[in-house]
């Protein structure tokens, strides 16, 4: 369906994505995940068409997007819901109209589309308030409406739970299964690991403008000082203790399945313990549980339902994660 090949936007004399071979197959749900800087919202925008890349081509149905025309063309079929989106002075109902218009609908076609869009979203009571009486969640949520109502063929949308309220939260599972059904790929990123996992069928980590080569959960920024054997590095706000022979800029990496949860510290080989309290509980989406624990940055920890049921654990709990050294990757 859409696909880029070759990628590079360079800003200011350095290259901030480097994207060799991405592919978002027709009907895909993928999730785009990484740490805060690493390229997720500008990847968003080459692939809607929006930003240009330095270099590097994207293509849809297999054809290269080159020109001027063909740029217009390829955005009439993806549309793009950003983290903070901009309506319209105006009446929510206007805005999901003026976008309408655009794309010349027809009236009687256009009302249907609107009033489609606005129960899939639960707006109902809102088509007649004001854009600007809206608080951030509700505009949001006017702003996948009006995604919608275009019915494009990929729906791009940044950090779709960060100010969604409640009410949008849960009804993302089965518009993402809807949209899925209805042959529509959606690309959307977010860093939260278990919603992730939840609402996609395959998860894409950035790290600084790169794919990243390690799993997408718990990564890092960090500098290894000069030296051999294991060295601590900052992952974050955590010392922590690894084993690399590299030195200088890297990504740490904390696989969720390779960490250890109990109540209390353990006597064991681990080097890294943290103390800290569960504050999400989810399904991990592979039959066992995703446990995100604030230890002063929050990790993502995968443990099975018996052991979430034999520790007792809720959201509250207090836990001690402890990582074996050689557990940790570092590129």
């Amino acid at each position: 369906m859409l696909s880029a090949h070759s990628l590079r936007l360079g800003y200011r004399g350095r290259w901030v994505l480097q994207i060799e071979n991405l592919e978002l197959p027709a009907g895909s749900r993928i999730a785009l995940v990484g740490p805060n800087g690493s390229g997720k919202s500008t990847l968003l925008r080459i692939l809607a068409f929006i930003e240009q890349p330095t270099h590097g081509e994207l293509r849809f149905d297999g054809q290269p997007v080159r020109t001027r025309r063909d740029r217009l063309a390829a955005r009439r079929r993806v549309t793009l819901v950003e983290q903070q989106p901009l309506l319209f002075d105006t009446t929510v109902k206007a805005n999901l109209m003026y976008a309408l218009r655009l794309r010349h609908v027809r009236h009687a076609d256009a009302a249907d589309l609107m009033r489609s869009a606005v129960e899939r979203v639960g707006i109902e009571h809102l088509v007649t308030r004001s854009a600007r009486e809206l608080s951030g969640g509700e505009i949001q949520r006017v702003a996948i409406a009006r995604a919608l109502v275009l019915r494009p063929e990929v729906l791009l949308l940044d950090e779709p739970q960060s100010s969604a309220d409640q009410e949008m939260v849960s009804r993302l599972p089965a518009l993402m299964e809807e949209l899925r059904a209805a042959g529509t790929t959606v690309c959307f990123s977010s860093h939260r690991l278990e919603e992730a996992y939840r609402l996609a069928d395959r998860i894409i980590a950035l790290v600084d403008g790169k794919l990243s080569p390690a799993a997408p959960e718990n990564l890092f920024r960090t500098t290894v000082p000069p030296g051999t054997g294991p060295r601590v590095v900052q992952a974050g706000p955590l010392a922590l203790l690894v084993v690399t022979d590299k030195v200088g800029p890297a990504t740490v990496a904390i696989p969720a399945d390779d960490i250890v949860v109990s109540t209390e510290p353990l006597h064991s080989s681990a080097r890294n313990q943290f103390h800290g309290k569960i504050v999400r509980l989810a399904d991990d989406g592979r039959g066992g549980v995703a446990l995100t624990v604030d230890v002063g940055t929050e990790l993502l920890v995968r443990i099975t339902r018996a052991a979430l049921a034999d520790l007792n654990l809720s959201v509250g709990s207090s836990v001690v994660l402890s990582i074996k050294t050689m557990a940790v990757r570092v590129f």
